[in-house]
Parts: structure tokens; C-alpha cells; sequence
């Protein structure tokens, strides 16, 4: 399956739902940590497109499958 070109705010925007909150942002870029322990932290670039590695990392690092990254992009 395809990924979709997103940006660093739509992933932000996505984990979120999952859980995730924006705790700050050093340069270019934000630090999201996972609400419940043991406060995972993802980092995401603020970039208007995330390049397709950056992207399979995020969603392999958050937990999440290919699938349920659309489904929850769709819903936005």
C-alpha cells in the first residue's frame, strides 16, 4: 500500500488521537510524548512533507500499521 505525502502537523495532528501530546519543539523539530506511562517520545519533523523513511519510522516508533494511519488521516 501507498503512503500518503503528509506533513509534520498531519502526524501530529494523527498521534494524537493515539494518544500522543505535543510537549515542545527544539528547531524544526516537535517532541511529542505519549500520555500514559512509560511516556514514549516520538519526534516529528515540522516539514510540509515527511519523506517516506521519516514516515515508516514514526509509525513503526508509535505502533501503529500502514493501514490504520489512513484510517486515521481519513478522519481528520
Amino acid at each position: 500500500m501507498k503512503l500518503p505525502v503528509v506533513s509534520g502537523r498531519e502526524i501530529v495532528k494523527v498521534l494524537s488521537k493515539i494518544g500522543y501530546a505535543f510537549d515542545h519543539q527544539t528547531s524544526s523539530h516537535m517532541i511529542l510524548r505519549h500520555t500514559l506511562p512509560p511516556h514514549q517520545r516520538i519526534t516529528v519533523p515540522d516539514h510540509r512533507e515527511i519523506a517516506k523513511g521519516t514516515l515508516l519510522s514514526i509509525i513503526r516508533h508509535a505502533g501503529i500499521s500502514r493501514d490504520d494511519l489512513l484510517k486515521l488521516l481519513k478522519k481528520t
